[in-house]
């Protein structure tokens, strides 16, 4: 008899792991996503568009509260429940509904980088590597056995969008490898060590503020964690409101103060607190690029 999964998904690793479940065969008879917030970038995959595409019954998290989505998904008596970058917490009464387990795929090595966000905060974290895991859910979040999980590089020069788009293709990988091992009784469960990692809560636009006080590897690091298609980092020059959207690892001394912002031999540069200086690859003041032959023109 075919395994059914009830899947609550949403943005890319969502459409990519609801592709994986039916290429395996699995029935799906519920989908649950999100309504797109008012004014968001879609900038990734509409999973809502991928389940009309297989014809699957789609329903929106928003027109339900716990109770009433419990009772939808309990309606269906599915052999798993699967949350792939789902963003409300799963109460009890809906991770007790799946007659074999309730699985998570999160963006990073586990337990590295529990919470909100995980791949923004592993790139301002200044990580080297990241990934995705498939594990257990429970009451507490991002805190149950681990099935499998893949790593990722985070190159020197990776904005979190590039990171974002590894870590769905890992999560593809270690969810093609774990279903047939889920499907069999197989698969691992191993007991995740919470003293290895920490929660990250989630940003705000405003957490983007530059603190030029800080060393150019953590400015360079913020600066790619919330580049585009996220909101950019902001900083003000001569007074006027900025984003600093782009810059590389490639720091040059400086004596100039912190937060001073520079052109030299063709390139932006801003001084950082420990003596030296970020090139700026891409900048707008007031809404408008700026490059460094318009630097501080009025």
């Amino acid at each position: 008899m075919t395994a059914s999964a009830v899947v609550l998904a949403y943005h890319d690793v969502g459409c990519r792991c609801l592709s994986v479940l039916l290429a395996h065969g699995l029935q799906i008879p519920l989908v649950v996503t999100h309504r797109d917030a008012p004014g968001e970038n879609l900038w990734f995959g509409r999973v809502a568009d991928l389940a009309a595409l297989h014809d699957l019954t789609t329903v929106y998290a928003e027109d339900f509260d716990d109770a009433a989505l419990a009772g939808r998904i309990a309606a269906e008596a599915p052999d798993f429940l699967f949350s792939f970058y789902f963003r409300r917490m799963l109460p009890a009464a809906v991770l007790d509904i799946p007659r074999v387990a309730a699985l998570n795929m999160h963006g990073s090595l586990l337990p590295a980088f529990r919470g909100r966000v995980p791949v923004n905060w592993a790139v301002i974290r200044g990580a080297r590597e990241t990934g995705s895991t498939l594990h257990h859910m429970v009451a507490k979040p991002d805190a149950g056995d681990i099935v499998d999980q893949a790593p990722v590089p985070i190159l020197p020069d990776d904005l979190a969008v590039d990171v974002f788009r590894k870590v769905s293709v890992a999560a593809e990988i270690v969810l093609d490898r774990s279903v047939p091992r889920l499907l069999s009784g197989t698969a691992a469960r191993i007991p995740m060590d919470l003293s290895q990692g920490a929660y990250f809560g989630g940003r705000r636009p405003d957490d983007g503020r530059i603190d030029w006080t800080l060393p150019a590897r953590a400015v360079h690091d913020l600066v790619r964690g919330v580049a585009p298609p996220y909101p950019g980092a902001t900083t003000t020059i001569a007074g006027r409101p900025a984003r600093v959207l782009r810059t590389t690892w490639q720091p040059v001394p400086t004596t100039l103060a912190p937060g001073t912002v520079y052109a030299q031999a063709g390139r932006m540069l801003a001084a950082c607190g420990d003596g030296l200086a970020v090139p700026i690859i891409e900048l707008e003041v007031d809404g408008q690029p700026v490059t460094a032959a318009t630097l501080h023109r009025p």
